[in-house]
Order: structure tokens, then sequence, then C-alpha cells
């Protein structure tokens, strides 16, 4: 219990130390924004205010959000939502948290857009397995004109991407449809994006425990070998891609080579591949073969 610190800085630095020796790497960050959160201040507030003497209810506040941190919770899910391209988008035991490294398909996508000089034509965009409609939502904030349709396996998850279509403003722009990829979804498309699952099923369990135990296995699980998502996509894109379109999926780890093999064998011609912060090959681009 955090009520008998004294101020907010010795709360701050308790309950850091306190996520520290529970595991969690990013304890310092975690503790200063679970504390704001919970005393309603931004990050500068909380810093200036660090000698100011803690309440017992705020203490209590704080340890009901750190219990949950504490069960390996992300902060994302505790607050409910997560920024991904400058949106604000709501989260849920349905979709995925938004991962930084998948705005490597945004940027891959709006530069493919641009060299074909096509920004502001009326683009008809498809999000694959659109989780809480991350990539979809993005694309559309940037491009004013065009209008998207996204696919879900799962209502729940696309109940969460409509409320945050609504939520960025697109919703007018929006289709969504509940199927398995893109079964009887009507073409044609300039442009498809997808983040599918690629996490070998055998390799689940050893996930860190905030991605395991908060994020829908189905969102998560690529099967034997990580790539049913990309198979599945393959064997459709030929009939979704309109002439020029461009398809561009994220990529797993290790996994470019195996794709543009997959891709080459279905009649796709795989492109340039754009590398997230990390240097690691993200974003794959694919056009239908000549």
């Amino acid at each position: 219990m955090l009520a008998a610190v004294r101020t907010i800085a010795a709360a701050r630095h308790a309950l850091a130390d306190k996520f520290r020796l529970a595991g969690i790497d990013s304890a310092e960050a975690d503790a200063r924004l679970l504390m704001a959160h919970a005393l309603g201040v931004d990050r500068a507030e909380l810093i200036a205010n660090g000698e100011r003497a803690l309440a017992v209810e705020q203490a209590e506040a704080i340890d009901a959000l750190a219990a949950r941190r504490l069960k390996r919770e992300p902060v994302a899910r505790i607050f409910g939502h997560k920024e991904f391209w400058s949106l604000s988008l709501q989260i849920g035991p349905a979709v995925l948290v938004p991962r930084p490294e998948t705005e490597t398909v945004v940027e891959a996508a709006l530069d493919a857009v641009a060299r074909d000089a096509r920004p502001m034509a009326q683009l008809h965009i498809l999000d694959i397995g659109t989780g809480s409609g991350a990539l979809l939502l993005a694309l559309l904030s940037e491009l004013p004109n065009a209008v998207g349709t996204a696919t879900d396996i799962s209502a729940a998850a696309l109940d969460v991407a409509r409320a945050n279509a609504e939520c960025s403003g697109v919703a007018g722009r929006c289709t969504f449809i509940a199927c398995d990829i893109a079964a009887g979804v009507p073409g044609p498309f300039d442009l498809i994006v997808s983040n599918p699952p690629y996490v070998v099923h055998g390799e689940i369990a050893s996930l860190p425990p905030e991605v395991r135990d908060y994020d829908p296995a189905p969102a998560l699980d690529g099967g034997a070998d990580g790539l049913d998502g990309y198979r599945a996509i393959a064997a459709q894109a030929r009939g979704l891609l309109a002439p020029g379109g461009k398809l561009i999926v994220e990529l797993g780890a290790g996994q470019e080579a195996a794709v543009r093999a997959l891709f080459t064998k279905a009649g796709l011609a795989a492109a340039a591949v754009l590398n997230d912060l990390a240097g690691i090959p993200r974003a794959l681009t694919a056009t239908v073969a000549p």
C-alpha cells in the first residue's frame, strides 16, 4: 500500500521499485503513467507537484491500478485506449493493443499512394483482420477522399473498430464486414493492408505475459509455422486487387523470405520491404505479378 507514503514523488519511486522487483521492464514509465492517470494530471504536473502530500483516497486509487499492472495487464488495457498514428483508439479484450511497429505498414501504404501520385484520389482500401481498426482508420485520416472496408472474424472486434471509426470522424467512409479474411467481400481494392496473426503456435506460451495473457489468441496464432494468415491472404489477393493495386502486410521478425515465397507461389510479385524503427523488416508490399 502507498497510503503511508507521504509525497507524490516518494510514492512514484516506491511504485517504480515495486514494478521493477516484479520484473516489469518499463517500471519507471509505467509508474509515472499510472500515477498521472490516477491523479488526473499530466506528466509535467506529476513531476512539478512531487512534494505534495498524497491523500489516502489518491493512494488507494493508485494501488488499484498498480495491482492490475502487477498482474502484467498492459497499461493501455488498464486505460482502455492506445495512441496509434496520432489517433486515440479504444481497445478491449477482443482486439490486440496496437503496436508502434504496425505504424510501419501505414508508412509503407502512404508511400505507395504518394509514389502513384494518387493521394487525393478516391481510393478503395481493404483492411483484413482489422481488430481495433488501427490500420484503416490511420489511412483514412491521411487520405480524405478514400473509402475503406474492414473485415474481421470477430464480431466483438468489429464493434470496437466501429466505435473507433466514430470517434475518429471517419465512420461515414467505412464498411465493416464479419468474415474470414475477405470471404464474400466485393472488390476490387486499390490498397489492401493487413496485420495477420503471425506467431508460431508453439511459441505463444513463451510470449511476455502482457501479450500471452491479454491479447486475443486468434489474433496471435499463425499456425504451426506462423504463416497461415499469409497463405489465406495470398490465396484471395489476386481476386481482390484492382489493376495496379498494392497489398501491404505486416511481417513477424524473420518472416520476410518465407512470405515472399508464399506470395510468389500465389502469383504475387513481392517488392519493397520497409523496416521498423528497430531495423526489422516489417511491412512487405506486393502487387499482382504480370
